[in-house]
């Protein structure tokens, strides 16, 4: 998927020109995920969680931190739908935590988990927000790891059957599902870097948890679809544009490597029903256990793409280094405390570069935003400004591909609040709002001050 890149300047001037880019029914939004902000780990007949489970591990997050308590966003969500009011959000796009409404991941309901997310649905929809919902955002109950987790062809079908039950729960009110959230980096981080839960370090067994991850995500597509033909269903992959060093054919052709790896091992699946020849190759004697049919079930038909964009990525070649042999470079210019390049036009190139190699039907920016470090100062005010700026390059970045042909439909900023930041634990801020997390005070930062006067510059 990899092209040569022409970078382009912003221009707007005004939020009214910056608005002006986008159609008049585009969907604006921000995200959350369920282990980031709900807290109440261990409340009203909720199970436990892999991350639950890793984070409670000594020594795999940062200050041994946990999701235990977050932004106890289980008891306050109220007052967290009154601010994403206030911000005059059109919709907004959460996760369903499967161990809160099936703690066993099978079997017996949880009517008070379910009924949490009822309650959220219905607050939404009062209060004139879309409520857009990602059905995993990594938190597997913990009794199906015990079973082999993602590894285990059986958590697919698992899977399935748990989408059944929140569209048949939920799909009268809510239009818009999304299967997964990020399946590279549940799969890559949770099982060959180990850096996520469930912390595991074995490529076989991460091949395995892609093609799973895949599979469910297709049997989840027809579930939904068997329950409520009118619902709009997609998938949410993390992306990045690749770009070589170098002019090199060597660093091209790393380039090429990274490319496939990073996006085609997802993206060909769902729309060519295959997986990327070269990383197949790079797999030799590691299996990927496809079974007759499997792949027509993961190129089922999707209303949509959701596209996690934050950075681009820039390697060489690096005869030695890994399964790919490249090596990441770290360009010069501005960066977040994640360390991730701040590179606006990424964004254009990346949805341009989509459409015209994969043409889904419909985008949609399910994750974009920055963390900084931001501090509550003396006059009681977040000035964000780093983030404002960073919004409106990529806000305008999405507006030039809307004009030259993408149909981007909607974005979602990461995130509307600060949270737990997996690994990071609090050490990250992305949010929109500022928690103080040992008061669990709101406040909307100056960025989402801008948020709210660019919606209504529309």
């Amino acid at each position: 998927m990899t092209t040569p890149i022409t970078p382009a300047t912003p221009t707007t001037s005004t939020l009214a020109d910056l608005a002006s880019a986008f159609p008049v029914d585009f969907i604006w939004g921000a995200a959350t995920s369920a282990y980031q902000i709900e807290g109440a780990w261990n409340e009203d007949g909720r199970g436990e969680s892999i991350w639950d489970r890793f984070s409670h591990t000594p020594g795999k997050t940062h200050n041994g931190e946990t999701g235990d308590v977050a932004c106890d966003h289980y008891h306050r969500w109220r007052e967290d739908l009154a601010l994403m009011r206030e911000i005059g959000l059109h919709a907004y796009r959460f996760s369903v935590s499967w161990p809160r409404v099936l703690p066993l991941g099978r079997g017996r309901v949880n009517g008070a988990g379910l009924g949490f997310y009822d309650r959220l649905v219905d607050g939404l929809l009062n209060a004139g927000i879309q409520p857009v919902v990602t059905l995993y955002h990594w938190d597997l109950p913990q009794a199906l790891q015990d079973e082999g987790g993602w590894a285990n062809r059986d958590t697919a079908y698992l899977f399935a059957d748990y989408a059944q039950l929140m569209a048949r729960t939920l799909g009268d009110r809510v239009s818009m599902w999304i299967t997964h959230n990020e399946p590279w980096v549940a799969a890559f981080e949770g099982h060959l870097s180990g850096g996520h839960a469930p912390g595991i370090r074995h490529l076989p067994t991460a091949i395995r948890v892609v093609h799973h991850l895949l599979f469910s995500h297709g049997l989840a597509v027809q579930s939904i679809r068997d329950t409520r033909a009118d619902l709009q269903v997609g998938i949410t992959l993390n992306l990045s544009p690749v770009e070589p060093a170098s002019d090199s054919q060597d660093d091209q052709n790393a380039a090429s490597r990274m490319d496939s790896f990073t996006n085609c091992l997802f993206l060909d699946p769902l729309i060519r029903a295959s997986y990327p020849q070269d990383i197949l190759s790079l797999l030799d004697g590691v299996n990927v256990p496809v079974q007759d049919g499997d792949m027509q079930v993961i190129a089922r038909p999707l209303d949509f793409l959701g596209v996690n964009y934050y950075t681009r990525t820039v390697v060489r070649s690096a005869p030695g280094e890994g399964l790919l042999q490249v090596e990441r470079v770290r360009p010069p210019g501005e960066y977040t405390t994640m360390d991730w390049e701040v590179y606006p036009e990424g964004l254009r190139i990346l949805l341009e570069r989509l459409h015209a190699y994969y043409s889904f039907p419909a985008y949609y920016v399910t994750e974009n935003g920055a963390a900084f470090p931001d501090e509550l100062q003396a006059d009681g005010a977040v000035h964000d400004g780093r983030r404002r700026a960073y919004l409106a390059a990529h806000f305008e970045a999405a507006g030039r591909a809307i004009h030259n042909g993408v149909p981007l439909k909607g974005y979602f900023v990461w995130s509307l609040m600060d949270n737990f930041e997996w690994a990071h634990g609090y050490s990250q801020r992305f949010g929109l709002i500022y928690v103080d997390y040992p008061t669990q005070r709101r406040l909307l930062k100056d960025s989402a001050l801008w948020y709210r006067t660019f919606l209504q510059a529309r």
